[in-house]
């Protein structure tokens, strides 16, 4: 009976330490460890039943044991999981299963037994002990796997010594299982081994697929061979063998028919949103694209929130770990608060057409940690997508200005009035030729003033015309390169305000010989004028 209370007390403690684990460091799966508590549940129930002489339902017991630890397993390899590849584990898996199975019926085993050793334990405690042997080769130096398997070995070592040497010490092995495995779930590592990671292609798919059809195939031909042989004494290894190469490969079946269709959903999504980025015209357009194909990628609630800065770099740059030049990748993680929910950062930037659109913006998506891993790629191409689009539409307006600048600079350059845009000072910012052709000089001096060009009697009146908010008229004189001086019509607007001009635009008109105005309109009299430009005005306007 003391034997009985131990086996309670070390299954339900270590299936209190796994919960407990799993509330505590919150992993990004849970029900890995969840299965992983019911086998050690399972397991302690057959030891249990063991010391009560129960040996018939114990075995019924660690066979599920056995099964809820390959679920388990099958879980922390899952797509995304510490196992990346996991096509590739479940062929060897498959393999070393058929092939432990023709090692123990042609060369160990006999009716499933050697010297009291079940063969169906023996292969699936070497099973347990590749799985988490390959998950302690995938997650490197992380205690909670080190655990894990010392776990499995322990399994092993005790499932071959003790029906050969019964007694407590054999049992340790089953000791070593309770205390190693709830220790992992202890451990802060444990978070790691179900942290989402990005699928990798796989390489060399017929040979992969000619393997696992093989070990698909040895469980019905060793059936065969024994049946042909008489006797058919190793059935329950058979069948054991048979079921689990059969689960395998449906699992690996499974798995495929799911990445394919994935992949195509992800690609008839990036291609729809290109043709839409491609028509987009503005940057709302560019924006509506991009969210409908975030709509399209992910699956219903697996995006929190969605950010998209079409025109921040600043933002970018600061959500970046790396230095003032840019981050190191296509794109970056965030840290968030909440374990379940992550922030990825993709830049709407490129490199080659960073002239295009210096200031960049970024692609900011919160959601499931899971989902963002799997579809980041998918995610960054749709970035980048995104900033050829986006950078076609800034590229089109630099053209579209351009040739609007050279044709409004080439209706101004052939008309016959003169054009003169001006600063607040009265420096000359822009002139048309009419300016140089009607003055006579071959260029204007380097930072030139209009007040410079102007009769000395007019210049007040510029002054005041130009200082004074609005639009007007005013009537001066400019002065020629050979000592001449002209009378032109001044019309000025005050363009100070406009994002573009910053500045005052003067459209001025010369008055041929004999065609002088008589008079200046009442509106734009001065009162102030000064005698001397009155008097010169009077006598231009007797005896020309």
């Amino acid at each position: 009976m003391l034997r009985v209370i131990e086996w309670i007390l070390l299954g339900s403690g270590s299936a209190a330490a796994i919960v407990y684990g799993v509330r505590r460091h919150r992993p990004a799966r849970v029900a890995p460890w969840l299965l992983l508590a019911g086998a050690i549940v399972a397991s302690a129930a057959g030891d249990v039943l063991t010391a009560l002489d129960r040996a018939d339902v114990a075995a019924f017991c660690f066979y599920v044991m056995f099964v809820l630890v390959a679920a388990s397993l099958l879980q922390l390899t899952r797509v995304g999981a510490v196992l990346v590849d996991r096509a590739r584990l479940i062929d060897l898996l498959a393999f070393a299963c058929s092939t432990l199975l023709v090692i123990w019926v042609f060369a160990v085993g006999e009716a499933s037994r050697i010297g009291g050793v079940s063969g169906a334990y023996v292969i699936g405690a070497l099973l347990l002990l590749a799985v988490v042997t390959r998950v302690l080769i995938a997650a490197g130096r992380n205690l909670s796997a080190v655990l894990l398997v010392v776990g499995a070995v322990g399994v092993l070592v005790s499932d071959i010594v003790q029906p050969l040497w019964p007694g407590r010490l054999s049992e340790t092995g089953f000791v070593v299982l309770y205390l190693a495995w709830g220790a992992a779930a202890l451990h802060p590592s444990m978070v790691k081994l179900t942290e989402p990671r990005v699928p990798r292609s796989s390489q060399r798919l017929g040979r992969w697929a000619a393997l696992l059809g093989v070990s698909v195939a040895t469980p019905p031909i060793v059936l065969l061979i024994e049946a042909l042989h008489g006797t058919v004494g190793d059935g329950v290894v058979i069948a054991v063998a048979g079921a689990i190469t059969l689960l395998l490969a449906i699992t690996r079946l499974t798995d495929s028919v799911t990445l394919n269709g994935q992949a195509l959903t992800r690609e008839r999504g990036l291609r729809q949103a290109n043709a839409a980025l491609v028509a987009a015209a503005d940057t709302p357009a560019v924006e509506e694209a991009v969210r409908a194909a975030i709509a399209q990628l992910m699956p219903p609630d697996a995006v929190r929130s969605t950010v998209f800065a079409a025109d921040d770099r600043r933002l970018a740059l600061e959500a970046a770990p790396g230095s003032e030049a840019g981050p190191p990748h296509r794109s970056w993680w965030l840290e968030d608060a909440d374990d379940d929910y992550a922030t990825l950062v993709c830049p709407l930037w490129l490199e080659p057409l960073a002239v295009a659109r210096p200031s960049g913006g970024a692609l900011i998506l919160v959601g499931h940690r899971e989902t963002l891993t799997a579809t980041r790629d998918t995610l960054e191409v749709l970035a980048g997508q995104t900033a050829l689009a986006l950078d076609r539409i800034s590229l089109m307006e630099a053209v579209g200005r351009r040739d609007s600048d050279l044709y409004l600079r080439a209706v101004v350059r052939n008309s016959a009035d003169i054009m003169v845009v001006i600063d607040e000072d009265q420096r000359i910012r822009y002139a048309s030729p009419s300016l140089r052709e009607l003055l006579g000089a071959d260029d204007l001096p380097p930072l030139a003033r209009l007040d410079d060009l102007v009769h000395p009697d007019d210049r007040h009146q510029l002054r005041q015309a130009f200082g004074s908010p609005g639009d007007g008229v005013v009537f001066c004189s400019l002065l020629r390169a050979d000592g001449d001086h002209v009378l032109v019509e001044a019309t000025y607007r005050d363009l100070r305000e406009d994002r573009l001009v910053q500045g005052i635009v003067v459209t001025m008109r010369d008055f041929p010989e004999g065609h002088e105005p008589r008079e200046q309109p009442p509106r734009l009299s001065n009162v102030n004028e000064p005698p001397a430009r009155a008097n010169r005005r009077s006598a231009q306007q007797k005896f020309r």
